[in-house]
């Protein structure tokens, strides 16, 4: 296999050939430069994470608009990672799950509370509301699902995640779990009930 220049180090794969995981690992072994995006005409999130974690750097759909084909390439060529809506769920979901499994025990083995982190409390910075957000955000919901949950627009969901990553310099919702799982989450969450 010829070696790729840097501008070039970008491979779709297709899974239309069944053995797509035996060609990334080779691709990934001879050039371990390239960065490996695979097309599947039907993404599926199991698919998708055993690409990632076979080092593929995306997971998208092989008939995605050339649009949304250019924005892949460009997340990727500046080094981060593409998957699709669900699987992102999913591994948002997974994430803030598994995050909160370890420190359950970590509270179990260490019943004494842990110095805080060098950063504020993430919570303590964000409005009662974006603590609603955030926290359905956190368990994997979509903005419809959180616009229904809560009774406001999916356009009041965007603005309220667009204060919250600002707030917390976070630029998704796996960086938000991650960030949000690293403090201390208040007992219950603030009302923002008027005052008489």
């Amino acid at each position: 296999m010829p070696t790729l220049p840097a501008a070039q180090s970008l491979v779709w794969l297709s899974n239309a050939d069944a053995q797509w995981p035996q060609a990334l690992r080779q691709i990934l072994q001879t050039q371990p430069a390239a960065r490996v995006v695979l097309l599947s005409s039907v993404p599926e999130p199991a698919e998708g994470l055993r690409a990632l974690d076979d080092g593929a750097r995306g997971y998208t759909h092989a008939y995605g608009v050339p649009a949304l084909l250019q924005e892949v390439a460009l997340v990727i060529e500046h080094g981060g990672l593409w998957v699709g809506p669900d699987l992102l769920r999913r591994l948002v979901g997974s994430t803030n799950a598994a995050l909160a499994a370890q420190q359950a025990v970590s509270k179990a083995q260490s019943p004494v509370a842990a110095a805080p982190g060098a950063g504020p409390n993430a919570w303590a910075l964000l409005s009662a509301r974006e603590v609603q957000v955030a926290r359905a955000v956190s368990a994997g919901r979509s903005n419809k699902e959180v616009a229904d949950k809560m009774f406001i627009s999916e356009r009041t969901v965007k603005a309220h995640l667009g204060a919250i990553f600002e707030k917390l310099g976070v630029r998704d919702r796996l960086q938000l779990v991650l960030r949000l799982a690293a403090s201390p989450e208040p007992a219950s969450a603030p009302t923002a009930e008027p005052k008489p």
